[in-house]
């Protein structure tokens, strides 16, 4: 596995190494050791996949506050995604910038989300399957999660949003505040 830094400190593109032949190839997904040797959270408690019928489909921006606050380790496992970040944490140089990764299953990069960021991924193709691997169990009562096309965030979105949950429509603008309060440092 290559591991290397984004422009967000802590958050890194991890890069399968496939060992290809006739066959096709084998490449390591995971390895605990290899996330421990980059000091990255290498807890993982739960696994989820996320299927999405069509091509437009957003799902974001969210994230677990305090003291359920979690990384994820995620990867596209069929069709294509637009993968965003954002940096919530308030002691950071880079509070509130965000970056994205096109992540497909030939391109075998993954992304690994720290403790303190927002998450949120639009399907670039029907049938996309997302994988994720998560440091910390589902907490509903600390999820938390603000509007895909907040203005103080900006974020350039490939496509028109064609599908959305309900939940995600009717988030909450960002709110420095409250992140604040859940991320102080």
């Amino acid at each position: 596995m290559v591991f290397t830094e984004s422009s967000l400190p802590g958050a890194y593109f991890i890069a399968m190494e496939k060992q290809e032949d006739d066959r096709g190839y084998f490449a390591r997904s995971w390895c605990e050791r290899e996330f421990k040797r980059h000091n990255l959270d290498s807890a993982l408690v739960q696994c989820s996949i996320s299927y999405n019928r069509k091509k437009g489909t957003l799902r974001g921006m969210h994230y677990q506050a305090p003291p359920c606050a979690e990384s994820k380790l995620v990867r596209c496992t069929r069709g294509a995604m637009f993968d965003v970040i954002i940096d919530l944490r308030t002691s950071s140089p880079t509070f509130t910038r965000w970056i994205s990764v096109e992540l497909t299953p030939d391109n075998g990069t993954m992304i690994f989300i720290p403790k303190g960021f927002a998450h949120g991924f639009q399907t670039l193709t029907d049938n996309t399957d997302v994988f994720y691997q998560m440091s910390e169990f589902y907490a509903p009562d600390h999820q938390r999660g603000f509007r895909w096309d907040d203005p103080m965030i900006g974020i350039k979105w490939p496509h028109p949003v064609t599908t959305m949950s309900d939940k995600d429509r009717t988030l909450p603008e960002f709110n420095t505040r409250e992140v604040h309060h859940a991320f102080k440092s």
